[in-house]
């Protein structure tokens, strides 16, 4: 009952939650005082010439249950919340059960995890438990976005490759998925300059990947590439420590051509990766992070 604006509603609310079960109560009594008006316990109608309604009074048992529906109410009314914004006197809300429920789950999960605290990523990407326990954890919290196949999609980035914007590091990838990512592209458009200046620069930029391009517009649009070089670097290969992404390779986030070059240059681009921390036990990230680190290795590498 948070959500209303005054306290109003939930006294409304109330009102007629209590009146409701009075008027149940109130329709009992009268149910259970009302006299047989024919002497041969009939209603006084009747249908098809014979058939005729009799006027049996409700049986005990039958009244002494709806009785007891309106008491439980009643009782569980003063116990839970349900009377528009009263607590109720356990003080029970759906949050604190969730999280009562939580931290029972991660106490049992103890046991499991907690052979692996100590286990580097190499260690973890060989034992077929721990990979089965991060698979599991990857599709049920990374899935959506980054795809059952973890190769990601426009926006989401391929963690299977070995471009990564903030270092493919075990520690790196638990730093992102505990605290996610705010990545911001700046729009650039007025640091550039003129219309057909972001178009020079979206040239050089694809230029740099050897992405087909318009080579004397990349020749032009070379010296307004010190723009940009703030964040991608003057080779523009990117910076981890910002996450800046490399414009050498041909790995394109958000799209690749000229346009796409060109729409991000003028408008910028926020991507947020949220974070999991609340969300995950350090060790389920741990492992987790885990997982994610060998689907960018080569099976040498994961094998050693």
């Amino acid at each position: 009952m948070s959500d209303f604006f005054s306290n109003g509603w939930s006294v409304f609310v109330a009102g007629a939650t209590i009146l409701g079960l009075l008027l149940c109560l109130v329709l009992l009594i009268i149910a259970s005082r009302r006299k047989i008006m024919a002497n041969d316990n009939t209603t006084g109608h009747i249908w098809d010439e014979d058939l005729r309604e009799l006027n049996n009074p409700l049986p005990r048992w039958w009244m002494g249950l709806f009785v007891l529906t309106v008491v439980f109410a009643g009782i569980y009314l003063a116990m839970y919340p349900g009377l528009g914004s009263t607590e109720g006197s356990l003080k029970w809300t759906s949050t604190g059960q969730y999280e009562a429920e939580q931290a029972k789950a991660r106490a049992a999960l103890e046991g499991v995890y907690a052979k692996y605290a100590a286990m580097p990523a190499e260690a973890l990407a060989k034992d077929p438990q721990a990979m089965g326990i991060g698979e599991r954890l990857f599709a049920n919290n990374c899935a959506g976005c980054h795809g059952s196949d973890a190769r990601g999609s426009k926006g989401f980035p391929n963690l299977t490759d070995s471009d990564w914007l903030y270092g493919g590091a075990h520690d790196t990838i638990i730093e992102t998925i505990s605290k996610g990512r705010n990545g911001v592209m700046p729009p650039m458009a007025a640091a550039v300059g003129t219309p057909e200046d972001v178009r020079n620069v979206a040239n050089y930029v694809l230029s740099l990947s050897g992405s087909p391009h318009n080579s004397i517009a990349a020749q032009l649009g070379k010296p307004k590439f010190g723009a940009c070089a703030a964040c991608h670097g003057p080779d523009g290969k990117g910076n981890q420590a910002l996450g800046a992404p490399n414009l050498t390779d041909k790995v394109w986030l958000h799209g690749w051509g000229e346009d796409a070059v060109m729409a991000m240059i003028n408008n910028g681009k926020n991507n947020v990766m949220p974070a999991h921390a609340s969300r995950l036990s350090a060790e389920q990230i741990r492992v987790l992070a885990a997982y994610v680190w060998s689907l960018s290795q080569t099976t040498a590498v994961a094998a050693k």
